[in-house]
């Protein structure tokens, strides 16, 4: 497996759980990514899966492909399975010069790119050194034929899943310990923070809702944590936000929150969205690709348009106001999640894709 980098986030995140659940006896992987290692790399090493850091320094370090290539030189892989764009280009390009046919490689992608198109032409073209794309939902597999331009033979389809035992008996966590009153309404985001979480619109949502008694927990770190944190202050909510970086314990974070809130600018099958409605949280996320494929609006949450911090107050404000909808919506979302989202079925796909790939 090649992946772009090995940070915690939800495709590395997703990586580490694939690699951990596969049957040992059947398959023999190694995890490589493009980047220096990450906290994801000490994850698999923990759990004995080998991996290589190519130390990548920039999006294109010629040493790194060339480190890339030596490893997968001396590896002689059956397979190469690589996730991210990065990782994607780099595998189709560099695993046929070391021996691995275009026919051994599959590439994955999982959000419905929209920043940059680039991504999307580069990938188009990448996808004829490829065996086949996955996609993690409906919405990127579309989004790949579309607007990317990927030919509709390679695609293949495997959804995202979760664990729901994860979650069925998580102790909340003491809220003392994070901070917040035990009578306070406590909203949660988990997740990656970056622009495209919608995070400016979280803020301004809570500002809006002008409400003492809420409390915004944010689990996570990234690249725009800076930028949150001057946007908390400029709010004036530093005394009703709190910063919890990344953590272990997303299931008894989750069984602490009242409301799990998540209005992305645009996803793929996000699993921060798969785990609340495990958990039985009411929701409230935004009507973009990946969010929509898994909520029904009024059914198992609710859905508001994105960059909308107005309806997205108001969204919160009425489940705050009626118990007993948001109590109905955290019950159908886990049933919803628990009959057609099982983690198990996930790996059993991807295992079966592996098979027919390299049997031909």
């Amino acid at each position: 497996m090649l992946i772009t980098d090995l940070k915690t986030g939800g495709v590395p995140l997703h990586v580490y759980r694939l690699a951990t659940s596969l049957d040992p006896h059947e398959f023999d992987l190694q995890v490589a990514c493009l980047s220096p290692p990450g906290e994801v790399a000490a994850m698999l090493n923990d759990a004995g899966i080998e991996t290589f850091a190519c130390g990548a320094r920039t999006p294109w370090d010629a040493r790194a492909l060339w480190r890339l290539a030596r490893v997968i030189r001396g590896q002689r892989p059956d397979l190469v399975h690589a996730f991210l764009f990065h990782a994607n280009t780099a595998a189709c390009l560099i695993g046929p010069l070391v021996g691995v046919a275009p026919g051994r490689i599959i590439t994955e992608i999982q959000t419905v790119e929209i920043d940059r198109p680039w991504h999307l032409a580069v990938g188009g073209l990448s996808s004829r050194l490829c065996r086949y794309v996955v996609g993690n939902s409906p919405a990127v597999v579309d989004h790949l034929q579309r607007a990317g331009h990927v030919p509709a033979a390679r695609l293949k389809l495997i959804v995202g899943g979760v664990d729901p035992d994860r979650f069925a008996d998580a102790i909340p966590v003491d809220r003392g310990s994070l901070d917040v009153p035990d009578d306070a309404f406590l909203l949660l985001w988990v997740g990656r923070l970056d622009p495209v979480k919608g995070l400016d619109e979280l803020i301004d949502a809570v500002a809006l809702l002008n409400d003492s008694r809420i409390r915004l927990v944010l689990a996570g770190e990234g690249p725009y944590e800076s930028t949150t944190r001057r946007r908390v202050a400029d709010a004036g909510l530093t005394d009703r936000a709190r910063f919890l970086g990344r953590r272990g314990d997303v299931p008894n974070l989750l069984a602490s929150a009242d409301m799990f809130v998540f209005p992305s600018r645009t996803e793929g099958l996000p699993n921060a969205l798969l785990e609340a409605m495990a958990a039985e949280r009411p929701i409230v996320t935004t009507d973009v690709a990946g969010c929509r494929d898994l909520i029904a609006d009024g059914q198992t949450g609710l859905l508001v348009p994105p960059r909308q911090p107005a309806q997205l107050a108001d969204a919160i404000r009425r489940l705050i106001d009626d118990a007993d909808l948001a109590a109905r919506l955290g019950r159908a979302a886990k049933l919803h999640v628990t009959d057609r989202y099982s983690f198990a079925a996930t790996v059993a796909k991807y295992a079966m894709l592996y098979r027919q790939t390299v049997d031909g």
